[in-house]
């Protein structure tokens, strides 16, 4: 079957989340990009990244919904959270497929985003209409999708690493998610907590139980439990470039064996091609998914059978963002989700 040329546009190609969805499209079989856009760098792409030159003749210009329209099939919206509820909705109404990689568009309660956000919703209707990109989890509401809400980096790698216990369990008694993030998980932005003089050597924990993310997370778990769940989320900086390391400790009222899980998280995730659950007394390791769009776990069972440890490694710019954006696409287009990203 020949599949037909999908033409894509990314709003915010400036930032690392943008310029990874470029590197990734450009290799894509069946995608012509046809625009790229941010809001304050201008010029063409192979002088804003030296590494496109000669690859592409994309020119990054200002944001414009009406070019975006003309030129996409399927419009990337790589930017900082508040600003794709803005430009959404207007791509939607004008026929053009969408998938927000901010968080404008993942917390289903309007109330809820304005408190971890800061600031109203401006297209609170089409909460309702965004599919929750999970592959994995909302494969089949994702084929028949025209919006996307992709899902956070930290969210991806709990959400991925719960998942088969919260939706087979109702003896979750806690959760905490210790999850640790490479720099560039915090965007492409000057800082001073983020400079090398201040990231090398060091490690750190931050928005200690009050990250923007834990609701995300909850909302999910919550779903996939059949009741309202809370993990305890604890984000810490690593210094790294990329990739993010979570460890699970989900304390059981009942006991389950080592073999027990294991073969539970094996047979849930037996058919999506980018979960990897490590054999037995095996842990993930950042450097293995880096630059991949492979989600790792790890499991391990404490001696009394009832606190379960699960390990999960990805890449904060590939499956945690501009990698699952493109398997999203894959999806909604009706291509194989695997297509280039493998």
């Amino acid at each position: 079957m020949n599949n037909p040329t999908i033409r894509v546009g990314i709003a915010g190609v400036s930032g690392y989340t943008g310029k990874e969805a470029l590197s990734l499209l450009l290799k894509h079989p069946f995608v012509r990009v046809s625009y790229v856009a941010a809001n304050h760098t201008q010029g063409p792409i192979g002088q804003i990244y030296p590494e496109f030159l000669y690859r592409t003749t994309l020119v990054c210009r200002k944001f414009s919904v009406a070019d975006a329209v003309k030129h996409c099939d399927v419009a990337f919206l790589a930017l900082p959270h508040t600003e794709s509820m803005a430009v959404a909705g207007k791509l939607l109404k004008a026929g053009v497929k969408v998938i927000d990689l901010s968080a404008d568009y993942r917390l289903k309660n309007a109330k809820v985003y304005t408190q971890w956000y800061g600031k109203k919703h401006q297209d609170a209707r089409n909460l309702a209409n965004a599919v929750y990109g999970l592959p994995e989890l909302f494969k089949v509401k994702i084929k028949k999708a025209g919006f996307i809400a992709n899902p956070g980096c930290y969210p991806t790698a709990a959400i991925l690493g719960l998942a088969p216990l919260l939706s087979t369990r109702q003896d979750v008694v806690s959760m905490v998610i210790d999850a640790k993030s490479g720099v560039s998980g915090a965007g492409r932005k000057a800082a001073v907590e983020l400079l090398q003089a201040e990231v090398s050597e060091n490690f750190k924990a931050y928005k200690v139980l009050s990250h923007q993310h834990s609701p995300e997370i909850n909302q999910v778990l919550s779903l996939l439990s059949g009741k309202v769940v809370q993990a305890h989320f604890v984000a810490h900086l690593l210094p790294i470039n990329r990739g993010i390391l979570n460890t699970m400790y989900v304390q059981l009222a009942k006991g389950i064996s080592l073999g027990q899980v294991h073969a539970l998280y094996e047979k849930f995730y037996k058919v999506e091609p980018f979960v990897r659950v490590h054999p037995l007394h095996s842990q993930p390791e950042v450097k293995n998914v880096a630059h991949t769009n492979f989600c790792d776990i790890g499991l391990a069972v404490s001696p009394d059978k009832k606190m379960v440890v699960v390990t999960s490694a990805i890449d904060n710019l590939v499956k945690g963002a501009a990698g699952q954006a493109v398997q999203n696409m894959n999806l909604m287009c009706g291509l194989n989700e695997t297509e280039g990203l493998l």
